[in-house]
């Protein structure tokens, strides 16, 4: 009885972990409020229609929509699949292209993500600032 209550157990927790990834999921917003997609706790991109977009791995590894590696992540510095820096976040919000230009900021309280021209891109809360960047400022999916 006790390895059959340990199942139990086991199973409830294993379901309670797979709805909680995708019920965390995260709504993206365009500049007018509009949901363009959503981010799952989970890593999994998808558009406004619910299509899969792309994924952000455990590892750091950004794929598009074919699964293809498109970048990487690594302690909020974004890197091309060559290995090369192609942009980074400061802890203030601000995200700067590979030579330390503006392209623009995530606010970090409302998540309001704006351009180097303070031109408002579109709405992100709850989301890691990192995959926020990456989804605004740098082409790794294709949202069209």
């Amino acid at each position: 009885m006790k390895r059959l209550r340990t199942y139990l157990t086991a199973a409830i927790v294993m379901m309670a972990m797979a709805w909680s990834m995708n019920g965390s999921a995260q709504v993206l917003r365009d500049a007018d409020y509009n949901s363009v997609g959503r981010i799952a706790g989970n890593g999994l991109v998808r558009d406004a229609s619910q299509r899969s977009i792309g994924s952000f791995d455990a590892d750091g590894t950004v794929r598009d929509k074919a699964g293809v590696a498109r970048g990487r992540i690594n302690c909020l510095e974004i890197f091309d699949t060559e290995g090369v820096r192609i942009g980074y976040i400061n802890t203030d919000g601000t995200v700067h292209d590979g030579e330390s230009n503006l392209l623009g900021t995530i606010n970090l309280s409302d998540g309001k993500v704006t351009d180097a021209n303070q031109k408002v891109l579109g709405f992100a809360r709850g989301i890691r600032v990192d995959w926020i960047a990456c989804y605004y400022f740098f082409d790794f999916f294709k949202k069209h």
